[in-house]
């Protein structure tokens, strides 16, 4: 496989891993607040996706790279001055090219520097494995994290609004499922997910166990 070949198998794994049974937020219950705040509309997710995927590698290049330097007590301290400094880059960036966006998303944009991903990653993998090894995990939980968000967005945007990507794409007089403009619609597609993706993972690591 050309990933493989590319990633080396060690990089593969990891990539591999991040998108499925390691996923950030159905295999550990991480960032979850946002997947639920922003997922209303596709394009939300998708820019909160873009911006936590953008957070990860760079923090990952970051860290991973002074790795070495970095004091055992000052290390919390450090990811979070590396995770604000990018975030304040991708609030710049939709303040100046996306400002609908940025509205829409509100106070969220600031919240990544808090996501338990980044701050996970960081602590858990960044800190103690090199640069290539560190960005291609950043890239795997940027990834999963983007297409979990952008998934129940679908729905939520298509059964609430009946748009997609504020194009209308139901028929006039579709009766709009307001619960899924809110919390409760999201909470309910995000544990349809959750129960989803544990089922397919669950049966494939007892066939792996065969």
């Amino acid at each position: 496989m050309f990933l493989k070949k590319y990633l080396g198998a060690d990089g593969y794994k990891i990539l591999k891993l991040g998108i499925t049974r390691d996923h950030p937020i159905f295999a550990v219950g991480l960032g979850i607040c946002s997947a639920l705040a922003v997922s209303n509309t596709v394009a939300n997710a998708i820019a909160m996706g873009a911006g936590v995927t953008f957070v990860l590698v760079a923090t990952a290049v970051i860290i991973s790279s002074l790795r070495s330097m970095i004091p055992q007590r000052a290390r919390i301290i450090t990811y979070m001055i590396t995770i604000a400094s990018f975030v304040i880059i991708v609030q710049m960036f939709l303040d100046a090219f996306s400002p609908t966006i940025s509205e829409a998303l509100g106070p969220y944009v600031a919240l990544i520097i808090t996501n338990c991903i980044i701050m996970g990653r960081a602590e858990a993998f960044y800190v103690t494995n090199g640069v290539r090894l560190s960005v291609i995990d950043a890239v795997s939980n940027g990834i999963a994290y983007t297409y979990t968000l952008v998934a129940i967005a679908v729905v939520r945007e298509i059964l609430g609004f009946g748009t997609l990507l504020g194009f209308q794409v139901t028929p006039d007089g579709w009766p709009k499922w307001v619960v899924m403009s809110m919390a409760p619609g999201a909470f309910f597609l995000l544990g349809v997910a959750i129960w989803i993706s544990k089922t397919i993972t669950e049966g494939g690591s007892e066939e792996e166990e065969e």
